[in-house]
């Protein structure tokens, strides 16, 4: 069975476990499927806000396939699910690539 299948399956059948979720975003994003990653990502956020690491690998493939406005908006909220989160080390890391994507 393909990683994707056993990703889906995983996410199914854990649902309050964001840890299968952000997999499965990052397995499209492998895989090149950068639309079906960023809605995997999207669902991430809608289900777990809370989970810090989705916030800076949706931006950096956001950035990558030239969505500059996108890429801003999931870090900033990036930085404010770190700050929440008492994620000092994260919250450092998104700022820095906020501050490289400029105005």
């Amino acid at each position: 069975m393909a990683r994707l299948d056993v990703l889906e399956k995983l996410v199914s059948k854990e649902p309050n476990d964001p840890f299968p979720y952000y997999c499965l975003a990052q397995e499209y994003r492998s895989l090149g499927r950068v639309d079906e990653a960023l809605g995997a990502f999207a669902r991430l956020k809608l289900r777990f806000s809370g989970y810090v690491p989705q916030y800076l690998m949706a931006a950096q493939l956001c950035h990558e396939h030239g969505r500059a406005d996108e890429a801003r908006q999931w870090a900033s909220e990036g930085v404010a699910a770190a700050r929440a989160a008492r994620d000092s080390h994260a919250a450092g890391e998104l700022e820095s690539f906020l501050a490289g994507l400029g105005a």
